[in-house]
């Protein structure tokens, strides 16, 4: 008598940090699953925070958000009686894994940790995971109050296990552990596992599904080499694979395709699209048990099956295979088998200079012997803005109130050329700061101009204390009125020829004392939103400090309690004024980091440095932080009432 199960698998449209629309494409792939009658739904790699989070990984906030947003999806009404397997990182025992959380009927009856990690190409996994070693062991994980709440339990299995159901045995690997050549679904086949699920965040290259799916032979440097592959994880051993896979962008250079698929012993159930726009893709297949069994009958497979050593099984207390049709009177065929469907190649394939910074710029230069010219380009300004309105019949104003039109004059055309009897090549130096970079406080293709930035990966906090050390060491008295100067980018005209009006800090909506301690805490911190939120609300919204000195200089390691409150102005703040500083920072930085893609390279200086080369890994495509920034109000929201109500 056939056996018949229902699964699924789906390829989702994950953001990075998008927590709210993770888990609500999340639910819709149940609910997809459960409609076709599956009772085991299998996601993608990571998919409640989305693959593409890079260096956020090392940000606690991202663990709790991610616990918070699986309480979600499992209390919902519609995920019941089916068995849920989710990726997500878990942190145990102080160790950040990529793991899959399988749940059913909102208990956690597994959490299975990555065991190889993916080191080549765009991947390194590596720098923010490590991967579990501990073969065919499992140990109890004390979970979160965010979850424990809500399963009732205390403590979930954690670590190298099966799922033994009441009619079969269901294992999972993920992604790169396929590919490995002692992949884990080759032990658990030998040790009666049935059912492989596969979760993937596999991005597009040329040929790549023909990787995944098949047996692919290469030639390198003369020699034949083969890597192991979906088909093949069933065609020698037996079993049904179910395979899925991110889709879309994640937030940076990556596009996953998707094309989740369904095996059996070697052949093609079900698969879905490869190139969709569709957030949420689910397929089903229906497979027959006796099918696996029937082939795995062979002499030389059953003598390894016995020797195979035990996994720890996980009893699960639910049925996946349908009622026969001598108890129901329905028949329910198979799914036949469908070719793979393949792409070819080919388918896949300025005006406002002020007279005090022209001054400042020409005695600096002549105290350091600096080459220097000090040239009005008004006029070439004045001839590109009139050369504009004569095509176009638009005059741009910086008083317009249309914001874009600012933004459009404030970006910069040095076209300069100087030549040198001895010839050689010159260098162009760059000039934006660490915190202009965080705060986007720059135009995008000016800032980027440059060959190198000599102060690109340093405060503008601590790079007045080097000037500060050089009017005091090296003879420049002249950069104290630098250090009295109002920063200014000068993006607007002058009111007056001597003095110009813009404020650098005014027009950012905050100071860059307050950036640099937002800096800090982002990258040396490791904090998000909410943890920022949480970092600074008790020390500005506490009493200022009694030293004024600590006002007016930077200490220590600039996340020093005393001098992170100073930069509030030593004034105290209000939870919500708190809130509203930290939501600002994100927001601009959100909206604004898709600009350090193209920045000048700086030299390297302090932990704080946001190179977007190879030290602080982001995504430059952010979602709005609705999951953070909500968590962050209602904190403010319970602050304030209490304060309302004399508590």
């Amino acid at each position: 008598m056939g056996k018949l199960v229902t699964v699924a698998t789906c390829s989702l449209n994950q953001w990075a940090l998008d927590f709210d629309g993770n888990a609500e494409r999340i639910i819709t792939s149940i609910k997809q699953a459960k409609a076709a009658g599956a009772r085991l739904r299998v996601g993608p790699e990571l998919e409640v925070c989305g693959y593409g989070c890079a260096d956020h990984y090392l940000e606690g906030d991202l663990f709790l958000h991610c616990w918070e947003s699986l309480a979600t999806i499992i209390t919902h009404p519609d995920v019941s009686d089916c068995i849920l397997d989710i990726g997500m990182p878990v942190r145990h025992n102080s160790v950040r894994y990529n793991c899959r959380v399988i749940v059913l009927n909102k208990k956690i009856l597994l959490i299975r940790p990555k065991m190889a990690m993916c080191e080549e190409g765009n991947y390194f996994e590596s720098r923010w995971f490590t991967p579990w070693t501990r073969k065919r062991e499992v140990e109890d994980y004390p979970l979160e109050d965010a979850i424990s709440s809500v399963t009732g339990q205390r403590t979930a299995p954690f670590g190298d296990g099966v799922l033994q159901t009441i009619d079969t045995l269901v294992g999972a690997e993920t992604c790169e552990e396929l590919f490995t050549p002692n992949a884990p679904h080759i032990h658990m086949g030998l040790n009666g596992v049935e059912i492989f699920v596969n979760s993937s965040g596999s991005h597009y290259e040329l040929r790549k599904l023909q990787t995944r799916v098949s047996l692919y032979w290469a030639v390198q440097a003369g020699t034949d080499f083969a890597t192991t592959s979906i088909r093949e994880a069933t065609r020698q051993n037996g079993g049904i694979y179910v395979y899925s896979n991110q889709r879309g962008c994640s937030g940076d250079r990556l596009y996953y395709d998707g094309c989740a698929m369904i095996f059996v012993n070697g052949r093609l159930l079900a698969q879905g699209s490869q190139f969709s726009l569709n957030d949420v893709e689910t397929i089903t297949a229906n497979v027959d048990l006796e099918d696996v069994r029937s082939f795995r009958v062979s002499h030389s497979r059953g003598l390894q099956g016995a020797e195979a050593l035990p996994y720890p099984r996980v009893p699960v207390d639910i049925r996946l295979t349908h009622p026969g049709f001598e108890q129901t009177g329905k028949f329910l065929a198979p799914s036949p088998d469908i070719p793979i469907r393949y792409h070819s190649a080919a388918e896949e394939i300025q005006l406002n200079s002020s007279k005090e910074t022209r001054s400042r710029a020409a005695a600096l230069a002549k105290a350091i012997g600096s080459y220097h010219i000090d040239l009005n380009i008004d006029g070439v300004v004045s001839a590109l803005t009139t050369l504009f309105t004569t095509v176009t019949g638009f005059t741009p104003s910086f008083t317009s109130s249309n914001p874009s039109e600012g933004l459009a004059l404030h970006a910069q055309l040095l076209p300069s050329v100087r030549k040198r009897k001895g010839g050689g090549g010159l260098l162009v130096l760059g000039s934006a700061n660490v915190d202009e970079q965080l705060r986007g406080y720059l135009t995008k293709y000016d800032a980027s101009s440059a060959d190198i930035n000599p102060i690109g990966g340093i405060s503008k906090v601590d790079l007045r204390m080097f000037l500060a050390h050089a009017r005091d060491n090296l003879d420049l008295p002249l950069l104290q009125g630098f250090l009295d100067a109002t920063p200014t980018a000068e993006l607007i005209p002058t009111t007056n020829a001597d003095a110009h009006t813009q404020s650098d800090e005014e027009e950012m909506g905050m100071t860059y004392a307050e950036l640099s301690v937002l800096g800090r805490l982002r990258k040396v911190g490791r904090l998000g939103p909410w943890g920022v939120f949480e970092k600074l609300l008790p020390i500005w919204t506490s009493p200022p400090p009694d030293s004024e000195a600590i006002a007016t200089e930077a200490r220590g390691a600039h996340t020093d309690p005393q001098y992170v409150h100073s930069v509030a102005h030593g004034e105290s703040m209000t939870p919500r004024a708190v809130y509203e500083k930290v939501r600002k920072f994100f927001y601009y930085y959100a909206i604004n980091r898709h600009k350090q893609t193209t920045l000048t390279p700086g030299l390297h200086m302090e932990q704080y440095s946001p190179d977007d080369h190879r030290y602080d890994m982001r995504p430059f495509l952010y979602p709005s932080f609705t999951a953070q920034y909500r968590k962050m109000e209602h904190a403010v929201k319970v602050l304030e009432d209490s304060a309302r109500n004399g508590a």
